[in-house]
């Protein structure tokens, strides 16, 4: 007759403690000094020289259709999953509600500082605050804001919003693999790519690959002096040019913080 395995209590013994002896030797995560939830992103107004970010409201819709929407606006929205583009009024009003009214996204109107209107959107989604994960997205403006101080700074100041004000650990970008300029934009603003996610999402009945970029908490600091260095006044020339690149000032900061 063969001894069974449980009916030899040396064998128990054993097997117990090689268990234990190979969890002791398992990498682990380093723990979480503090592990309470973030804040949910806050639905109050942030200024900034060029710009001025506040929650959407009603006030905001016919400038922003006339900034976004529109025939003429249809290449804006070529990646924004599942939303426009809005050729007519009613159709933007009904998407801009919705927006407004969502429990799940923060939504903003991006008020630009030298006309006082509303001329882009950007939003919070993803919001994971047991996680302490957030994402921003959506982001949507006018061709004369494009490539701007002024959306350098909403992304500044939504940075510091969700690091600073909220207590995020993880602020996300994603987009489409085909969006270069998104992805120049992320690593611009001192994203930093993770990969990516193929055949992640259909998008308006195509393939979407999506690239994954993402900011730490550990590395705002360094980031944010960056962002300040490049938003004071002394970076632009009298025509409103910059003088040193928003990379290479964040790269002057690292070296300073190392």
């Amino acid at each position: 007759m063969f001894a069974c395995a449980k009916d030899d209590p040396s064998h128990s013994t054993t097997t117990i403690a090689s268990a234990m002896n190979n969890r002791a030797n398992r990498p682990l995560g380093p723990e979480v000094d503090d592990t309470s939830p973030a804040k949910f992103p806050n639905r109050l107004s942030m200024k900034g020289r060029f710009i001025t970010l506040e929650p959407l409201a009603n006030s905001h819709v016919d400038d922003l259709f006339a900034a976004i929407g529109g025939s003429e606006s249809t290449y804006l929205w070529d990646y924004v999953p599942g939303e426009g583009p809005f050729s007519d009024k009613a159709g933007f009003d009904a998407y801009f509600e919705r927006q407004r009214s969502s429990v799940a996204r923060v939504f903003y109107a991006a008020i630009d500082n030298a006309t006082l209107k509303a001329a882009g959107l950007a939003c919070f989604l993803n919001i994971n605050p047991t996680n302490r994960v957030v994402e921003v997205g959506h982001v949507v403006f006018s061709p004369s804001l494009q490539r701007s101080s002024a959306v350098t700074e909403t992304m500044y100041l939504m940075a510091r919003a969700t690091f600073e004000e909220s207590g995020y650990r993880r602020y996300e970008w994603k987009c489409d693999n085909l969006n270069e300029t998104s992805k120049r934009a992320a690593t611009r603003l001192g994203f930093k790519p993770e990969g990516l996610f193929r055949q992640h999402m259909i998008v308006k009945g195509r393939n979407r690959d999506t690239m994954w970029f993402s900011m730490l908490d550990s590395e705002w600091p360094v980031v944010k002096a960056g962002f300040e260095r490049w938003l004071d006044p002394s970076n632009f020339d009298d025509a409103g040019k910059q003088k040193q690149r928003l990379e290479a000032l964040r790269e002057l900061e690292r070296e300073a913080h190392e």
